[in-house]
């Protein structure tokens, strides 16, 4: 049961509705996890963030292959739930690359270093070493790809995050993380 109650979008006034108002119209409605953020300036800032990010130099689906394996990392089941469901919706991936993603990896070479820097990133806390820089770019990853894969991790641990913390009720086919083993 979500911790905080989501802002009713029907009743929404302000700034609230205006932002509200972008959120349905980029996606066609008020995601739980948008209408609970309302309550703080967390929403403006993920709008801002988000939007940048889409007019970045990192692809749409790899976006959706970030946010995935990101909110697998982090046992965030309603992010898992909503990237799964924009991944084959709206990035066209099929259920293998999704899986795949969950893990950091691609069958496509170009997504695969991708998701590689991105695992770095969180593995490392955003502490990546000189040879995850060398191998990205010998992947053929450009320095703007880089900040921007930096900058959908960082986007997608906030997500995480908000929605753990809140335990934001989730609206979309819902997805679990993986079960984790316990270290030997």
């Amino acid at each position: 049961m979500a911790r905080i109650d989501p802002v009713d979008y029907e009743t929404a006034g302000g700034r609230t509705k205006a932002l509200l108002d972008t959120v349905k119209a980029a996606l066609g409605a008020t995601p739980n996890m948008t209408t609970t953020m309302a309550h703080s300036a967390v929403l403006e800032g993920w709008l801002g963030l988000n939007g940048a990010l889409r007019k970045g130099s990192i692809s749409g689906a790899d976006g959706e292959r970030i946010a995935l394996a990101v909110a697998e990392a982090n046992e965030c089941a309603y992010c898992l739930s909503a990237h799964s469901y924009l991944a084959t919706a709206v990035a066209h991936l099929d259920a293998d690359e999704v899986e795949r993603a969950r893990r950091f990896e691609s069958s496509d070479p170009r997504s695969a270093a991708v998701l590689a820097f991105a695992r770095s990133v969180v593995e490392t806390n955003g502490g990546v070493g000189d040879s995850d820089i060398d191998a990205a770019h010998r992947a053929g990853l450009t320095d703007a790809q880089l900040g921007d894969i930096v900058g959908h991790v960082a986007v997608n641990v906030l997500t995480n995050y908000f929605n753990r913390a809140f335990d934001v009720d989730v609206d979309f086919p819902v997805v679990h993380p993986h079960e984790r083993r316990p270290a030997a």
